[in-house]
């Protein structure tokens, strides 16, 4: 009967009002309050009970044990995982912290790049205390309706114990992505539902009774440490502050030998060489690489991954797919000089750099040079950071040298030279000395900007302007083959070189 009561009382309702109205009373008064209970009916099932209904779904959904995760399974990050274990043995060795008067840690927060495992670390975490977990992303508790983020902060960490009470686990852990969503600073403004949910799960995070059983444990992921508020970031909240930060060239290597354990390689595979040719890769990248290799494969219709589709793949996560656009002659031909001046300028003032110079069109960009792996550096000199801004202008200055112009080819590259002079300015390499942005005028700021990228720009040109013979030479080479190796490009390089080395020793 329960089952069709909403289809009975539809259609009950509109025959009682007929025949209210046929033994002649005023039947609008009626409708009229019917109306209002419904619609007060909907608003309040729309902010308590369907919000509640979803956060149970959702919630039910979230809190399930995940996929077996140890820290073994997650490539590099040695120093991080060994920071979170020694964080987490909290839990485990509770005994021995209660003699010792240790307060346990309530809140873990890991932060980082994107990509780089902090999701991944929080279900090592959960198996390696064999704790409950319970996950929650923070857009889930942002809602239209004020006071339901604040429920729903509740309900995770009430969700947490009973869970933890059924299953007999002495702790759980509950985590939260992208916390900064809900964890943002208070400004006072109008965002009164943001500070509601804040101020509960400060609360919450205050209420966590961490010698009692279940024994709670906050963790969260944020890419932007900064933007939280700071009653978050006190100790006695989250205590402990761990980086996830991309992994180096042991890390590459880790990440790399983990996704290809399921995939068939080539013997003449070298994965040592990967690792040094993605410098700056996040994890997420590298599976991705391993990813894609395996797809250019099946393209080829092969049954193990080569070294070639290692390559191809690379640069698909780098720079995007190989495109379709097909470029009028003379279109290729300043895509060859803006690329060309990439080229020398990074060969002429970083030897043996260059590894390839193409013009088969990836991504947005229509040709692009790739560079040889570098040693890692993470300290840079004022002459480094100059080296790289020339290195990124070349393409520009090439196009003036042979068009007199420049086009939105370069738009690119002067983002990335921007970002280095700024960069520049912030570590005090700059003329202006060691600054406060705070305290300098934006005219300031723009003059300095403005003189370094003139004085760079002319000294780039300089360079180009004494090898315009290797552009003319490369060119016609480039625009056959559209693809040039790094050995080719150098060996015309210091054919044109000692040509004119010859040419200034018969004329002097």
């Amino acid at each position: 009967m329960m089952k069709y009561g909403k289809e009975i009382l539809i259609g009950i309702v509109p025959v009682v009002i007929a025949f209210l109205a046929f033994i002649g009373l005023n039947v609008i008064p009626v409708v009229f309050m019917g109306l209002i209970a419904v619609a007060l009916f909907m608003i309040t099932r729309a902010r308590t009970g369907g919000a509640a209904a979803v956060s149970a779904v959702d919630r039910k959904s979230k809190s399930r044990t995940p996929s077996y995760m140890t820290f073994e399974d997650i490539g590099g990050q040695d120093r991080a995982k060994n920071e979170l274990k020694e964080a987490l043995d909290f839990i485990i060795k509770h005994e021995d912290i209660k003699r010792l008067g240790i307060r346990p840690l309530k809140g873990i927060l890991l932060e980082g790049p994107p990509g780089t495992g902090k999701t991944l670390m929080a279900k090592a975490a959960a198996h390696y205390t064999n704790s409950i977990f319970v996950a929650a992303s923070g857009s889930e508790f942002v809602e239209m309706y004020v006071g339901v983020g604040a429920s729903r902060v509740r309900d995770l960490f009430k969700d947490a114990r009973n869970r933890a009470q059924k299953e007999g686990k002495d702790s759980a852990i509950v985590f939260i992505d992208e916390i900064d969503v809900i964890g943002g600073k208070r400004s006072g403004g109008q965002h009164k539902e943001y500070d509601q949910t804040l101020n509960q799960l400060l609360t919450e995070m205050d209420g966590i009774h961490t010698t009692d059983s279940p024994r709670v444990l906050i963790m969260a992921a944020t890419n932007r440490k900064e933007m939280l508020d700071s009653a978050l970031l006190r100790p006695g909240r989250f205590d402990r502050h761990i980086t996830v930060d991309l992994p180096d060239r042991k890390g590459r290597m880790h990440i790399l030998k983990l996704h290809a354990k399921n995939k068939p390689l080539e013997e003449s595979v070298n994965l040592d060489k990967v690792a040094d040719e993605t410098f700056q890769f996040s994890g997420a990248q590298l599976e991705s690489v391993m990813n894609e290799a395996a797809i250019y494969a099946l393209r080829d219709g092969l049954e193990k991954i080569s070294q070639q589709h290692l390559s191809l793949a690379v640069d698909k996560v780098m720079m995007g797919e190989r495109s379709d656009r097909e470029a009028s002659r003379e279109e290729k031909i300043r895509v060859a000089y803006h690329e060309l001046g990439h080229a020398i300028a990074a060969e002429l003032l970083k030897s043996g750099s260059v590894s390839q110079v193409a013009l088969s069109p990836r991504g947005q960009a229509l040709g692009y040079v790739r560079h040889n792996p570098q040693a890692e550096q993470y300290l840079y000199t004022k002459e480094f950071i100059e080296e790289k801004i020339m290195i990124a202008l070349g393409g520009a200055v090439a196009e003036e040298m042979f068009y007199g112009g420049r086009s939105t080819g370069s738009r690119n590259d002067f983002e990335q030279a921007l970002s280095m002079v700024k960069n520049m300015m912030d570590a005090g390499l700059t003329r202006l000395g060691i600054i406060d942005r705070e305290m300098m005028t934006k005219e300031e700021l723009m003059k300095e900007n403005a003189s370094i990228m003139e004085e760079l720009t002319t000294r780039t040109r300089n360079l180009l302007e004494k090898h315009r013979r290797v552009f003319e030479q490369s060119l016609d080479i480039l625009l056959r083959e559209e693809v040039m190796s790094g050995e080719q490009f150098r060996a015309l390089l210091k054919e044109k070189m000692s040509a004119v080395e010859e040419l200034k020793g018969v004329s002097a």
